[in-house]
């Protein structure tokens, strides 16, 4: 990566990495897929259950950036448009397999959630909290399963991935008070089924 992209990276906006990966700049297309592979491979993670399939979505997703994303007509909108396909490959995958269950997520710990991190206090470990906090996470994955694909798909692209409520409405195809309702109907869901682990 240049210097000058190297100490700026952080400021360029998603617009102006848009237009440079539609010119084939291989530096703006590396800032991108840092920016957001984490978060559209959390989602897609979350989404599917499956590590494997994960990563699978996340690759084709930004190949098609690299491939298409000439074809926006609002290059300030790549963000959305990342989380739309996503969205559209992990639907599309469940689909597939809607016969077959997977296993639940509850050995996939999210970064910064884990039991050993929770389990820290005065710098000192405590199996008993790392058991408690385990539990929790276990209980929350199993939780988030159970709702309903709309209402999971727009649960973990609002707190999972961070997306606004605006963008959640493009990727999904709902309005944006659509979009507030299902999660708001997910949060309640899950607030009465982890009641147990406040």
């Amino acid at each position: 990566m240049t210097e000058a992209w190297n100490d700026c990276a952080d400021e360029v906006e998603d617009a102006a990495l848009a237009l440079r990966i539609a010119g084939r700049d291989a530096d703006a297309f590396e800032i991108l897929v840092r920016r957001y592979s984490g978060r559209v491979s959390r989602m897609a993670l979350r989404m599917l259950g499956d590590r494997g399939e994960a990563e699978d979505v996340t690759q084709d997703v930004f190949a098609t950036v690299w491939c298409r994303v000439g074809e926006l007509a609002d290059p300030g909108a790549v963000r959305t448009w990342l989380f739309r396909i996503a969205h559209r490959q992990c639907l599309a995958i469940l689909r597939k397999r809607r016969d077959r269950r997977t296993d639940p997520l509850a050995t996939i710990p999210e970064s910064g959630t884990t039991a050993i991190a929770t389990a820290q206090v005065d710098g000192r470990f405590h199996p008993e909290r790392a058991a408690t906090a385990s539990a929790g996470v276990d209980a929350l994955y199993r939780a988030v399963e159970t709702l309903p694909s709309p209402q999971r798909a727009v649960w973990l692209m609002a707190e999972v991935g961070g997306v606004s409520h605006a963008e959640i409405a493009a990727v999904v195809g709902a309005s944006e008070q659509a979009v507030r309702g299902r999660l708001a109907r997910a949060r309640t869901r899950l607030a009465v089924v982890m009641r147990a682990w406040r």
